[in-house]
């Protein structure tokens, strides 16, 4: 019978260890999952490449690698995802925390304790195997805070994910937007340049003046201005996407597009936002759970409070001369001084800092929503009224001033300030097209889903 006994936590021990497992991915499937249905790209675990700074075996095959085709937005976004190391990084504390939650899963290693004694001819020798009962009783516990834990460290890295997805598509459209502009900066300067000499050249004929020949003179010297920061600009928007990118080396000479994608016939209309924003975003999610956690371990704190210690052991000694005596030990805290109170109260304390924690994630998430909302709408107007307003208007009065000027009703200078009109509405539509697609990838991390696809829905 005390052999049966004996047998019974032990059995229980190897059904709790058998109870935890670590998935060949770490858990990071999951994140992966749920990260493509939020912004359309699927993240990888790299076990081996993009660590060590080259190109991940997956992406390699991409046409922007292989054809040199321009790289696309969607396409960025899947190249940081898998490519950029310090995402990759991140990706690991899923793994960590699901090694963690598979230890905790499996209660404390027994100890064995073994005391000899020699005096007088007298051998007296103890042994003992101690078990942590409170430790093995409150192993599903552990295993539910650290499920908890695990849950939130995949919620965090799903968070980072969005973050870099977000960081990417500004990147790109500023990187696109800049090197648009300093062609368009170019083709400026370039004209400036033949309205210069062709004034130099009237002014030397006497069919101009000097403050003709002067106003062109400083166009050309500001529009050399403008296509040297228009340069500073492109690089430093190209570096930073390709820092988003996680490339160097030949795959960092990668094409861009000539330009933007162009406005969408209609802007998204989301009467609902504020409950987009609640349902999907992360931070509102982890919120929640958070609270949920806390309103758990209050109810466990309420109903251990007294117990923080109690051991159960199996006692075994041998003496000369004297029959094996076997038994047990038990140890436990008397709550004679520490009656739990205060960690009761604490609790308590955490779990009303988390309802309230709830409160404000879900107040910040609604007013974040109808601002990004409101921007990207503003963007949208502003970008179309260029386009179907003033840019036409600009090149119907260019028409004119051309005609005009070939039936000799117009001066050069008329042709000229008119060109300069036009350069100047260009690159103003260029800014806010770029303007209109920085809010469009905003307004999607601040709703934690794609527009399209809410759209659709």
């Amino acid at each position: 019978m005390p052999q049966a006994r004996f047998c019974v936590p032990a059995a229980a021990l190897v059904l709790l260890a058998g109870c935890a497992t670590v998935t060949p991915d770490g858990g990071f499937g999951d994140v992966a999952a749920t990260t493509r249905s939020r912004i359309g790209t699927t993240p990888e675990l790299v076990r081996n490449g993009a660590g060590q700074g080259a190109l991940a075996a997956s992406l390699r095959d991409l046409p922007v690698f292989r054809e040199g085709r321009p790289l696309d937005m969607d396409t960025a976004v899947r190249i940081a995802l898998v490519n950029h190391p310090g995402l990759q990084a991140t990706y690991w504390n899923v793994g960590i925390a699901q090694a963690d939650l598979a230890q905790a899963s499996r209660p404390r290693n027994p100890s064995f304790d073994f005391t000899r004694l020699a005096a007088g001819g007298v051998l007296e020798i103890e042994r003992g195997i101690t078990f942590d009962l409170v430790g093995l009783l409150t192993t599903p516990l552990a295993a539910r805070m650290e499920t908890r834990r695990f849950e939130q460290v995949k919620r965090d890295v799903g968070a980072a994910i969005e973050r870099h997805a977000l960081e990417t598509r500004t990147a790109w459209v500023e990187a696109v937007a800049s090197r648009q502009a300093l062609e368009y900066a170019r083709r400026v300067r370039a004209s400036a340049e033949a309205g210069a000499e062709l004034t130099g050249r009237m002014a030397k004929a006497g069919n101009t003046n000097q403050l003709e020949l002067a106003r062109e003179q400083v166009f050309l010297a500001e529009a050399a201005r403008d296509v040297a920061r228009a340069d500073k600009r492109a690089t430093a928007a190209r570096e930073r996407l390709t820092r988003a990118l996680g490339l160097w080396g030949q795959d960092a000479n990668y094409a861009l597009p000539d330009h933007l994608p162009d406005l969408p016939p209609a802007p998204a209309e989301l009467p609902d936002v504020e409950r987009i924003a609640l349902a999907q975003r992360l931070d509102v999610r982890a919120a929640q759970a958070e609270a949920a956690a806390t309103a758990a371990d209050l109810g466990l704190t309420r109903t251990t409070r007294f117990i923080n210690v109690l051991d159960l052991g199996v006692a075994n000694k041998t003496q000369t001369g004297e029959p094996t005596e076997r038994g047990y030990s038990l140890s436990l805290e008397l709550p004679l001084f520490d009656w739990g109170g205060a960690r009761v109260a604490r609790a308590e304390a955490t779990y009303m800092q988390a309802v309230n924690q709830v409160a404000l994630v879900a107040v910040t998430a609604r007013s974040e929503a109808r601002e990004g909302y409101l921007a990207y709408r503003n963007a949208y107007d502003v970008a179309q009224h260029y386009r179907d307003t003033i840019l036409p208007l600009r090149k119907k009065i260019g028409k004119e001033v051309l005609l005009r000027y070939n039936g000799m009703l117009a001066s050069p200078h008329d042709l000229l300030a008119d060109a300069r009109a036009q350069a100047e509405a260009v690159g103003a539509y260029i800014e806010a097209l770029e303007a209109f697609w920085t809010a469009h990838a905003e307004l999607e991390a601040t709703l934690g889903t794609r527009l399209n696809k809410e759209k659709a829905e």
